[in-house]
């Protein structure tokens, strides 16, 4: 038998054993009969896992962990994507993560930062701006929402407004 096809039997191979354990480790027997934490943490692991490299979606995984009272792991998560040059979508996906738990002090540098690097875009402006006025600082909020107006009106940005307007 010819060497390049051992290989890619032994690949086809492990590739087969690790789809085989992907599939035992999805589905019901990840929650059926378990606690809400254990089932919980089941799926934020194959999710995790699903996950990849991509920093959207270890972003989505790390605000469940996060908001659903596993601070640490959510945190690391988004560590791990801040270490690296994130995109600033991914600044407002983790600050949106930190004023939903109503941690502003951990949002406002990532929104700040978000601010300085990407000066023009009307909807980041305008979500930024509705951090600040839902932390009570209207007058800085204001200033960015007349940025976010200069710039060119657009739906998102104008309901990000409105909605901070009205604590939402």
């Amino acid at each position: 038998m010819k060497p390049r096809f051992v290989v890619a039997g032994a690949l086809l191979f492990a590739f087969g054993i690790a789809a085989g354990y992907a599939a035992s480790r999805s589905g019901p027997s990840l929650y059926e009969g378990k606690t809400k934490e254990e089932a919980a943490r089941a799926l934020l692991d194959l999710a995790r896992q699903q996950a990849g490299k991509g920093s959207w979606e270890r972003i989505a995984v790390g605000r469940i962990y996060y908001l659903g009272g596993f601070k640490p792991e959510g945190k690391a998560i988004f560590d791990e994507v801040l270490a690296k040059k994130p995109d600033g979508s991914d600044l407002l996906r983790i600050a949106r993560v930190y004023r939903q738990a109503d941690e502003w002090d951990k949002a406002r540098p990532l929104l700040d930062r978000y601010v300085q690097e990407n000066p023009k875009d009307e909807k980041g402006l305008a979500e930024a701006g509705a951090g600040y006025l839902l932390s009570g600082d209207r007058a800085t909020a204001e200033a960015l929402f007349a940025r976010a107006f200069a710039r060119e009106s657009e739906v998102w940005a104008t309901v990000a407004i409105a909605g901070a307007y009205l604590g939402v």
